[in-house]
């Protein structure tokens, strides 16, 4: 059901959105838009009412029939008054983004008849009409008249997408973010501070507007458009921000420009200061000859790096290319991975569970890390440092200005040594993160996804993991949070002493992320392993078949009223489990037809719940078999998400693997493939018999595996 706003509701946000810009922040208005917001102020309420509807648009064309709102009085004469006093002109004032934004198809063939015949025109794409348009507009300038009278452009665009700019701190931004606010539909930061400026000075604030705004519309800019900008004067810029959106902007240019003005674009390039800019730079002059400004350019960023994934990159491109080295230092770390897994095939849509499953079956703990430990115990500890001392400017920002401009150590560095000097032991520290994630479980942040299970793996490395190693990688995370923000190992590994393991599968590759970040790992002091795996046939990997009879074919309102699993391993036969569920239904009669389960049978059996733990306890580190395992599987997912509870396995099907084994029979239905190979079937559409003829099936398909191996192996 749609939500009714209360009346005037745009409006009310409006004044809350302009009430921003009477604290720190009105500094930073330029001239355009402090003359806006005095002009708007002026105006009554109809006529602001208006004015806001506009703003709220995607577009800065509006078609002014859609404007009759029961709020406003006459709204088609206050439209009238706003043109004649220069809040709206005509399309002539409006851009081709615009324009292609908001104008039908009919709208654009009717302008495109203003110059001349339009016969054919109306089999054309949209896309194909807007360029044409643009075309006879450059060519001959806008028709003398046109008749699309109802079609408008807000004047004040430019002063409102700048407000837009120095609000939310982005070009995509728009109003309508305080109703999905409002309506649920987008979460928000409660406690953020809304009277600090992001930008330091004015100046500041409009040279980052002048990058970001033509970094945003590049893509509608033609080559002419691309090199003047690349010629002319660019602002000067000196804060953080305006240096982070001038670097930005720069790289997407030089690597247009690059495209039809090779010299132009490297010049380009060469004036940003980012890590992509400096590399592509580096590549780009290498290979056209200019070695020794290269060489020299590599020997300075070796010598006084300004980040570690630019480091990286540096003495990788430096080494191979100048000292002869053949490859890189990524190749060098998967040739001399320190180990070799043969983890069973079953494993290999999720790799990293299978390790993990391994180990354990070898009395090894392991857990899941990926990039969500370090993060997480990175937001948490500096909780105070990232939410409340860098204060947020708005409840929309989820990511501090400090880590997406990548200088948090230089802002805080005194606050962080204080904390870090503070929490001096392992109970001090775990006391700290228990602390800040019991204040703060479930607040809007960009580092991680709150769960009941956040802590465990933190806990197991403030356990086995010394306090110097833990705040070593912290520190570098602070120093340099772009460059460490992601790529950590898979898992993390106890086995007498901690390590850290990065799985790679066959044909899986290295990225210069993880490279930077096992190495920062290995500097701080951790034991740290690139993992091969080797797919194999396990025979120490369990495998359990299920069979389950239900009271119907969808498991979104049917329930389980057998379950029967055979668990296997090394081919052999070692647990079985078998019971009826009562389903809390009646069964319909004709399944209790077919499968001879009636409500008498299942009035005194456990409900799922009661077995819910055996079943998770006698699948788990096993894969999950059946018949059409789609369908098992489902239904109890099904039952543990009623639990609230997750269920995930390893799934395979034994029909896709006697297709796969024993192309052309008839039929691979459980019947007909237990009669074709003489399997004997106890009672057919009852759990337990079920599952154990599919547990020959998939005994017989694991044999035709070994024999098609042993064939090609002697031959």
């Amino acid at each position: 059901m749609r939500k009714d706003l209360p009346p005037r509701y745009y409006l009310t946000h409006f004044h809350e959105f302009l009430g921003f810009f009477e604290g720190a922040s009105r500094a930073l208005l330029s001239d355009e838009a402090t003359d806006f917001v005095r002009r708007f102020k002026a105006l009554d309420d109809d006529k602001q009412c208006i004015v806001v509807r506009a703003a709220n648009r995607k577009y800065a064309v509006i078609d002014r029939t859609q404007f009759n709102y029961n709020e406003i009085a006459v709204p088609q004469e206050q439209i009238d008054w706003l043109t004649d006093n220069g809040w709206f002109g005509d399309l002539t004032h409006a851009s081709l983004n615009d324009i292609a934004g908001v104008l039908t198809k009919d709208a654009l063939l009717e302008l495109l008849a203003e110059y001349g015949s339009i016969q054919g025109l109306a089999s054309f794409t949209k896309p194909k009409l807007v360029t044409l348009l643009n075309e006879h507009i450059e060519a001959r300038g806008w028709p003398e008249r046109f008749s699309l009278d109802n079609y408008l452009v807000c004047l004040f665009d430019d002063a409102l997408r700048y407000l837009l700019f120095i609000y939310f701190g982005n070009t995509k931004s728009r109003l309508n973010q305080f109703s999905m606010r409002d309506l649920g539909v987008m979460r928000t930061r409660s406690d953020s501070v809304t009277d600090t400026a992001r930008f330091d000075t004015k100046s500041d604030a409009q040279a980052s507007w002048f990058y970001a705004n033509h970094y945003s519309q590049l893509a509608f800019y033609n080559d002419d458009m691309l090199l003047a900008i690349a010629e002319g004067e660019l602002p000067i810029t000196e804060g953080v921000s305006a240096c982070f959106y001038r670097d930005q902007f720069l790289y997407a240019l030089g690597l247009k420009v690059l495209m039809f003005d090779r010299a132009k674009g490297l010049e380009v390039l060469k004036a940003a200061q980012s890590d992509k800019a400096k590399e592509k730079w580096l590549r780009e002059s290498y290979k056209d000859g200019n070695e020794n400004s290269v060489k020299q350019t590599l020997e300075e960023i070796i010598d006084n790096p300004q980040s570690d994934t630019l480091l990286a990159f540096a003495e990788d491109f430096y080494a191979r290319k100048y000292h002869k080295k053949r490859t890189s230092t990524v190749t060098d770390m998967l040739r001399n991975a320190s180990r070799t897994l043969d983890i069973d095939v079953s494993q290999n849509q999720q790799v990293e569970r299978g390790v993990l499953a391994h180990y354990a079956r070898h009395g090894i703990e392991g857990w899941r890390t990926e990039n969500r430990l370090w993060r997480s115990l990175f937001g948490l500890t500096f909780w105070k440092q990232l939410y409340e001392e860098d204060t947020l400017v708005t409840e929309f920002d989820r990511r501090p200005l400090s880590l997406k401009q990548n200088n948090f150590y230089a802002k805080f560095e005194h606050s962080i040594e204080a904390l870090l000097k503070a929490l001096d032991s392992k109970e001090k520290l775990r006391f700290h993160i228990h602390k800040m994630a019991t204040m703060h479980y479930g607040k809007v942040n960009s580092l991680f996804m709150w769960s009941s299970h956040l802590l465990t793996p933190i806990e197991a490395l403030i356990e086995h993991a010394s306090l110097e190693q833990i705040y070593a990688l912290l520190r570098m995370m602070c120093k340099d949070f772009e460059s460490l923000r992601d790529g950590f190992p898979d898992i993390m590994v106890f086995d007498g002493a901690l390590r850290f393991e990065e799985v790679k599968a066959p044909g899986d590759q290295l990225r210069r992320n993880q490279l930077v970040s096992i190495q920062r790992l290995q500097q701080a002091g951790f034991d740290v392993a690139v993992t091969t795996v080797k797919w194999v046939r396990d025979p120490a990997q369990p495998y359990v078949v299920v069979d389950i009879e239900t009271t119907g074919g969808n498991n979104s309102y049917n329930r389980i009223t057998e379950i029967g699993m055979v668990k296997l391993v090394g081919g052999k036969e070692v647990d079985r489990f078998q019971t009826l569920l009562n389903p809390q239904r009646r069964i319909p009669s004709n399944i209790t037809r077919l499968t001879g389960i009636s409500d008498d049978m299942v009035a005194g059996a456990p409900i799922f719940a009661e077995v819910a733990e055996h079943v998770a306890s006698f699948t788990e580190d096993a894969v999950f078999v059946a018949h059409n395992v789609n369908f098992d599987y489902g239904f109890i997912k099904q039952e543990f998400a009623r639990l609230e509870q997750t269920f995930r396995r390893p799934k395979m099907c034994t029909v896709r693997e006697m297709r796969r084994t024993y192309p052309g029979l008839p039929s691979y239905s459980l019947a007909n493939l237990t009669r074709h190979f003489h399997i004997d079937m106890e009672q057919h559409h009852r759990a337990l018999s079920d599952a154990k003829a599919a547990a020959e099936l998939l005994k017989l398909a694991f044999e035709k595996d070994d024999e098609l191996v042993g064939i090609s192996s002697n031959t």
